[in-house]
């Protein structure tokens, strides 16, 4: 123990702030269970209920539910009526918590931390040797947490707003021209492409043979089989078909040698093609991101990103927190001479590669 005087408050601080946290692990199960059992979409629209109406609405015992609002109105996810002894989910709360459609939808997010916890045997083994963990060795809320809390933020900007931010895609894709995704997971950013643009092909590639499985049952789904196509396949190894434009969205920072995928797509680009760079958000100085969404990125980093580029090898673990810089390196290493920022969102960097 440190023999250093002890400021008491700002040990009461941090001490406030660890609770803090901790109560938003507590808020994040919570959260989960309103979303499974409907209780945020029973409650959305329907102005003050109390905990008896909600439960009969719902299909849930009284008790219980009444618990769970006590909850949420302490976090003030949802009002609390004192006169009338009833609780109000706000129209803006519900875009965050009851309409899976909107861009802000968040429950199924929790399923990320939820196998964290559950992975921490492999991560402390991970930590102690230095050994990587796969992806597809993580527990399966993983990848359908990921899938989910990406799908909406892609569905608002990738057709709106990134594509055209790129010079000419936009009407390459609509003209009809090949396409791949790379690291396409349960296939959604690839279907929005394929549904905007009718005229183009599209190529979906990952490792992960579940999340293969799962796209094309979406693609069946979405009535898109005839032009989309998921197969499982490295970064470095996907067949070559000339692409117009090569996707990473939210990929490259996890490979385990980012370098030899950006030259594989050097190889299997058309000439003229474009690479659209889709990675987290992050400045190149680590102090430029210390805040609430670097710490949420290094965590994820730390214990999936990183993990998985370690597995495959790490001959450059980027990490989730890469930066511009670094992202602009790695293509300039596989002989691209252009690299530009298209676009960002508090959440995301968009960029336009080409040699």
């Amino acid at each position: 123990m440190t023999t250093a005087a002890i400021d008491n408050a700002r040990l009461e601080n941090f001490v406030m702030r660890t609770i803090g946290d901790l109560t938003a692990a507590y808020t994040g199960l919570m959260v989960s269970i309103g979303d499974k059992l409907g209780l945020y979409k029973t409650m959305a629209g329907a102005g003050p209920l109390g905990a008896k109406e909600l439960a009969a609405r719902s299909g849930c015992a009284e008790r219980y539910v009444r618990e769970w609002l006590n909850a949420q109105a302490a976090g003030h996810y949802i009002g609390y009526h004192a006169l009338s002894d009833t609780y109000e989910l706000s129209p803006e709360h519900a875009l965050v918590l009851a309409d899976e459609a909107s861009p802000f939808f968040i429950p199924p997010a929790w399923n990320v931390p939820a196998a964290m916890w559950f992975d921490e045997d492999k991560a402390l083994h991970a930590f102690r040797t230095g050994e990587g963990v796969a992806w597809g060795d993580h527990h399966e809320r993983l990848a359908c947490g990921v899938a989910a809390f990406y799908r909406n933020g892609y569905k608002a900007s990738l057709v709106a707003e990134w594509l055209p931010a790129l010079e000419g895609v936009q009407q390459l894709l609509e003209a009809g021209v090949d396409v791949a995704d790379i690291g396409c997971g349960h296939g959604h950013s690839t279907l929005f492409m394929a549904e905007a643009f009718p005229s183009s092909r599209f190529h979906g590639f990952d490792t992960h043979a579940e999340s293969i499985q799962q796209a094309r049952g979406n693609a069946a789904k979405a009535g898109a089989a005839d032009r989309v196509n998921f197969n499982t396949a490295r970064a470095a190894d996907y067949p070559n078909k000339q692409y117009s434009l090569i996707c990473f969205f939210d990929t490259l920072h996890d490979l385990g040698d980012p370098v030899a995928a950006a030259k594989h797509a050097a190889e299997v680009l058309a000439p003229g093609g474009t690479i659209m760079l889709v990675e987290p958000f992050a400045n190149d100085k680590i102090e430029d991101n210390l805040n609430p969404v670097g710490q949420l990125y290094y965590t994820g980093s730390c214990l999936i990103c990183c993990a998985h580029a370690i597995s495959e090898g790490g001959k450059l673990v980027l990490g989730a927190q890469a930066g511009q810089a670094r992202l602009a390196e790695v293509f300039r290493k596989a002989g691209f001479t252009h690299f530009r920022r298209a676009a960002e969102t508090p959440f995301n960097l968009i960029f336009e590669v080409r040699r």
